[in-house]
């Protein structure tokens, strides 16, 4: 059985997006949405416990939350290599990880086919922005490429908080600090507090995970800091409401009203297969207007779409018109475009045929 470093290398030249080490099966590498098996044999629980007991080695972390919790969660770097996203968790038994490669260097945003449209959102000053989509879906990637290019042309502090940290960013003309939920600080809640009292212009919030860390997101947002945060959702309106069912009945139409105010962009994301076997992003762009706002606060967000539709004038795509647009440009296929639409009956029509 090859060592740990060897399978991290092989991942690394070969473009993986994880790597899985888990008993009773091989090694094996995602490449493009397709599982590669790269040991020559099925891995024992005593081998994958000796590979996955070396990541807490080299990243100096302690097993203990492992062991109580059955999982953890933590990065390692690697100079010269790549930097890395481990997730550990116990099946059946034996001790298992998904690892996600995360290369150093931040791509180049043309290079992986963001829109300008998106990567506009880096000139926003103020109020919350919304990055959303499925995990797995480049969420990460697009915003840190966002980040950059505030890091590269404004004179900003920036901060923000991960779990755990996946792209590293050196100071260009603002001052970034980097705080690794559990490492850095207890959690998000008491990071994003903190937070708040370091100058920030920019806050970079990794997840919205419960109702008390989405007020005090709101907050930050009203008090004239851009804050940026992730949501494991698909869609703008369904985001909306996530944000709004996360708190009790009582309080809903007040943070209806706050939403409404403070809300700037939504952008949902989701990567499908292209002709020549990489994947393409897709986004679906919400820009806040005087219309967007009332729908929020009169509880009438299933109109929302609507208004994306016919809001191009003012920078606004839904998620159909980016597949239909990327099917035109001929980098996804028709079928590909009809099983990623939101209405694949309507993209059809669209498409002519």
């Amino acid at each position: 059985m090859a060592e740990l470093i060897e399978y991290l290398q092989r991942a690394v030249a070969d473009k993986a997006s994880d790597l899985f080490i888990v008993a009773g099966g091989k090694i094996s590498e995602k490449v493009e949405k397709i599982m590669i098996p790269i040991s020559e044999e099925s891995v024992t629980p005593a081998e994958s416990e000796r590979l996955i007991t070396e990541f807490y080695t080299r990243a100096n972390r302690s097993m203990e939350g492992y062991r109580e919790r059955g999982d953890d969660d933590f990065s390692l770097s690697i100079p010269g290599l790549a930097r890395f996203r481990i997730n550990t968790y116990r099946q059946r038994g034996s001790m298992a990880a998904v690892v996600r490669v995360v290369i150093f260097d931040i791509p180049d945003w043309r290079s992986i086919h963001i829109p300008a449209q998106v990567m506009e959102l880096s000139s926003v000053t103020h109020g919350m922005v919304l990055m959303t989509g499925t995990a797995g879906s480049g969420k990460s990637t697009t915003l840190a490429c966002i980040i950059d290019r505030i890091n590269r042309t404004r004179g900003c502090h920036i901060i923000t908080l991960e779990d755990p940290i996946e792209y590293l960013h050196r100071d260009q003309k603002s001052i970034i600090s980097q705080r690794e939920i559990a490492i850095d600080s207890e959690n998000y809640i008491t990071a994003l507090r903190a937070c708040l009292r370091q100058a920030p212009d920019v806050i970079l919030l990794g997840e919205m995970r419960d109702h008390e860390t989405i007020r005090t997101a709101m907050t930050a947002a009203e008090t004239g800091h851009l804050l940026i945060a992730t949501l494991h959702t698909q869609g703008a309106v369904n985001s909306i409401d996530r944000i709004i069912d996360s708190f009790p009945s009582n309080q809903q139409m007040q943070i209806r009203t706050q939403l409404s105010m403070v809300l700037n962009t939504v952008v949902s994301q989701q990567l499908l297969p292209g002709i020549n076997g990489e994947l393409i992003p897709a986004y679906e762009v919400m820009r806040m207007n005087n219309a967007i706002r009332s729908l929020i606060r009169e509880s009438k967000s299933h109109q929302i779409d609507n208004v994306i539709a016919s809001g191009s004038g003012e920078g606004m795509v839904t998620m159909d018109q980016s597949i239909l647009r990327l099917y035109q440009e001929k980098r996804i296929t028709k079928d590909t475009a009809l099983e990623y639409a939101e209405h694949p009956e309507q993209l059809l029509r669209r498409m002519g045929n």
